[in-house]
């Protein structure tokens, strides 16, 4: 018997549409929560392996809101992007003609969480227009230096075998439960067994929801290329890090430091979680965007 969400009933209660627009070339798909004459539009983009699922915890907690959660290209029901790679620049070019197509460019703050912070930084960084950013769980330093690098070189290297493997033996490498499992049981730092149980599960439903191999492996790349820290100096709208105490990915005192990069940023820091505030505290997180935006 599949764990129940403990944000079940919060999220049932706001309308949601699911979506599906051509951009670039390619089919995205997106669900759009809440009313659609909100005061305050949030475009939500998820980490790596994700999909607008991941998000779903905080939506439910801010039920005036409008978001708009798309899968990224090659997760979840969007298909990969239809030229070039699964590159930062590839990204960064689907997220603006997204906000075009959706009719929302310039005018939807914009929300990235872990690998969606990179995305949302370069983005706003380049210039795509925003009135405000969110980061939640931000990559505030490099994945490839400082002691986890070796780990990161491991993984990449589990990556590009999987890509290059017959396909049917490739794809189950990829989409093995126990390797998900051991990531979701690495990151998941609640003692509330039954979260922990629903954590568990929504990472074996969503974490295998990619398009193709390749485009997993050019995401995965992108995703330990490159950090917040980057495009911080660069981003001159007001900015919230919404941050983790026992992040194993970034940690506290990191993110401090990325914190002090930005022109105009603020901290707020979650306490007794880690890479998942998603999931583990969203009420917490939501709070924090409520204050952020009001």
């Amino acid at each position: 018997m599949a764990a129940p969400s403990p944000y079940a009933a919060d999220l049932a209660r706001i309308s949601s549409v699911d979506r599906t627009s051509e951009v670039l070339g390619a089919r995205t798909h997106w669900v759009e929560y809440g009313p659609v004459d909100a005061e305050r539009t949030l475009v939500l983009v998820h980490g790596f392996r994700g999909d607008h699922h991941g998000l779903g915890p905080v939506v439910a907690q801010l039920p005036h809101v409008r978001f708009i959660a798309p899968d990224l290209p090659g997760f979840g029901a969007s298909a990969p992007l239809a030229a070039g790679a699964h590159d930062l620049a590839g990204y960064t070019a689907w997220l603006e003609a997204f906000l075009r197509t959706t009719g929302v460019h310039g005018t939807a703050v914009l929300l990235g969480h872990s690998f969606g912070s990179i995305v949302v930084a370069a983005a706003v960084a380049s210039g795509v227009p925003t009135p405000r950013v969110i980061l939640v769980n931000p990559i505030g330093q490099n994945a490839l230096a400082g002691p986890r690098g070796v780990l990161t070189r491991l993984a990449v290297g589990f990556y590009r075998v999987g890509a290059a493997l017959p396909e049917k033996l490739g794809f189950a490498v990829l989409r093995s439960r126990l390797v998900t499992r051991i990531m979701s049981v690495t990151m998941a730092k609640t003692d509330d067994k039954a979260l922990r149980r629903w954590i568990h599960e929504e990472h074996d439903r969503y974490f295998s929801a990619f398009a193709t191999r390749q485009s997993l492996l050019e995401a995965f790349r992108t995703s330990v290329s490159h950090d917040v820290s980057e495009f911080a100096a660069s981003i001159h709208q007001q900015t919230l890090l919404v941050v983790a105490d026992h992040d194993d990915i970034t940690p506290l005192e990191a993110q401090r430091r990325l914190v002090t990069m930005f022109p105009d940023a603020e901290l707020a820091v979650i306490e007794g979680v880690g890479h998942l505030i998603h999931y583990e505290k969203p009420v917490e997180a939501a709070a924090a965007i409520e204050t952020f935006l009001s």
